[in-house]
């Protein structure tokens, strides 16, 4: 595992920093689970347990095995993830790089659940996470998935494994219903769970070797107790002393890495880690840099970047997380709580608990888009161009998309057609393109996150870090809903609610923010990357 100072003026910063945290000891303090380093009143001293897992995390593996023969021998070969933010991202991840199938359904939309639930059901497994136990989405998931292997006859003890904290409702409910049951460590915060039984559990039913990503972090796990080569503490060093100098947005390159999907999983442990009290590092997926003076290029196994970061998914996924909670203790902020999260949270179920939501009559209506949210324009390009030129000299845009982020793939092909016209009919349809047109009317960055996903991320960055960015958030009506067993609202109610709660909880800080309502999804998606282009 290796990390790599490119550029001069990351070693420059970087050096005096790790000189005095050299002194405090801190590469040793840190290793050994020193939570004394964040000081009283953290949540460090409840959240260190990532620091074992490359060890502890073994005894899973025995129960792993035993549980993937059991579905294997009733014929279940396709894995559903139920899961938000650390509870799905790092499971993702593993199966996208080990080429393993996997389902993840970390979203309220209904048409996504909708694909889930017709996909192989009478093969289907489901492994339902949540930390808390509490998770709305991910209930929501339990009691449709519930009501659908009973209407098809079959016992949904069969089909469902838990992964959560000891305590928590849905441990009870799991021996309840005597579904098998994987506690993990409560000493581990969700977005550093990546080696324990919220990352390995859906991955070795999914079909990853599990045990060679602990082999990889293992071997470099003594590593982190050193003062020179420690790629955990250069890392960090470098993050921290970074956006110290103003350095604060962090551009992932992964484009040469052989590990899949990596930037999305650092884009949640950096932004809900450091991104309180007005400061933070943001995370930037998939964009172009500029060369801004607040830019700080990470490149995943490539030569293209500010600082170089070699080594396998196992080894990243700690050493990540090692250079995390430094950064954290550079910028003094604790890196394990979020909290800004739960706002949007409580907003949510103030909502659900009306008669109905509250729907204002929309500023402006362009074709199957309306416009909430008062900018000044007569269109959308006005609108969107109104966003951009709010976005000050330090700041960012953030696209928030409250939509199906699969509905991409229903967009139809020409026939006989390659993977090049495929994909740019993919990405036609795609509310994701949305951010590649606009980063290119502007040298600021803009971000892009799947709501209510990136509530369980990026969220806390929005919300407590500095207060420099722009919210353009996209909803779209629903064709076909889904109701929740023993709930009074369906999935569509419950992604509204949650758009409309984030929405108030960013207004009331004061963030400059609109939100954009497809009429028609398909038709809205092609209207405003249109309007994007024009803008």
């Amino acid at each position: 595992m290796d990390v790599t100072y490119r550029d001069e003026r990351v070693a420059d910063a970087a050096a005096p920093v790790a000189a005095r945290l050299v002194d405090r000891g801190v590469p040793e303090r840190l290793a050994a689970g020193d939570a004394s380093l964040w000081g009283e009143g953290t949540e460090a001293a409840d959240r260190l347990g990532w620091l074992t897992l490359p060890r502890s995390s073994r005894e899973l593996l025995p129960e792993l095995e035993k549980l993937t023969e059991r579905i294997r021998a009733l014929g279940l070969t396709h894995v559903v993830l139920s899961g938000m933010g650390g509870s799905s991202l790092a499971a993702e991840v593993i199966c996208d790089t080990a080429d393993v199938p996997l389902t993840v359904l970390d979203t309220s939309d209904p048409g996504q659940v909708r694909r889930a639930l017709a996909d192989r059901p009478e093969t289907t497994a489901v492994v339902v996470s949540s930390k808390s136990g509490t998770t709305v989405e991910t209930l929501a998931h339990l009691s449709v998935y519930e009501t659908l292997f009973r209407e098809a006859g079959v016992n949904p003890a069969d089909r469902i494994v838990v992964v959560t904290d000891p305590g928590t409702p849905l441990e009870q409910h799991a021996i309840d219903a005597g579904y098998q049951l994987v506690l993990a460590r409560p000493d581990v915060g969700g977005r550093y769970s990546a080696l324990s039984a919220f990352g390995l559990v859906p991955s070795a039913l999914a079909g990853a070797d599990v045990a060679r990503l602990l082999d990889e972090a293992e071997e470099v796990l003594p590593l982190l107790a050193k003062r020179d080569g420690n790629p955990g503490f250069d890392l960090g060093v470098a993050l921290g002393a970074a956006a110290l100098g103003g350095r604060d947005k962090l551009l992932l390159e992964d484009q040469l890495s052989g590990i899949n999907g990596l930037p999305d999983w650092i884009e949640q442990l950096v932004a809900e880690s450091t991104g309180k009290q007005g400061r933070g590092i943001l995370p930037v997926v998939g964009a172009e840099w500029h060369g801004a003076a607040d830019e700080l290029v990470v490149a995943i196994e490539s030569d293209d970047g500010d600082l170089r970061v070699d080594g396998p998914l196992g080894a990243q996924f700690l050493v990540w997380e090692y250079a995390v909670a430094l950064a954290g203790l550079v910028l003094e902020v604790d890196p394990f709580d979020q909290p800004d999260v739960g706002e949007a949270k409580r907003n949510t179920a103030a909502l659900l608990a009306m008669p109905a939501l509250p729907i204002e009559e929309p500023m402006l209506v362009d074709g199957p888009v309306e416009i909430y949210g008062v900018t000044g324009a007569k269109d959308l390009p006005g609108v969107l161009s109104a966003m951009l030129k709010a976005v000050p000299a330090d700041g960012y845009l953030s696209l928030m998309g409250y939509l199906d982020r699969l509905a991409a793939f229903d967009a139809p092909v020409p026939e006989n057609a390659d993977f090049e016209q495929m994909t740019d009919a993919w990405m036609a349809a795609d509310a994701a393109t949305l951010r590649a047109l606009l980063a290119l009317r502007t040298e600021r960055p803009v971000t892009f996150g799947w709501g209510p996903r990136f509530l369980h991320s990026t969220g806390q960055y929005h919300k407590g870090g500095p207060r420099n960015g722009v919210f353009i958030q996209i909803t779209g009506a629903v064709a076909e809903d889904v109701l929740v067993p023993g709930e009074e609202y369906s999935l569509g109610t419950l992604q509204l609610a949650q758009a409309l709660g984030d929405l108030g909880a960013l207004l009331e800080r004061g963030r400059p923010a609109v939100r954009l309502h497809l009429t028609d999804r398909a038709a809205g998606v092609a209207h405003l990357l249109a309007a994007a282009q024009e803008a």
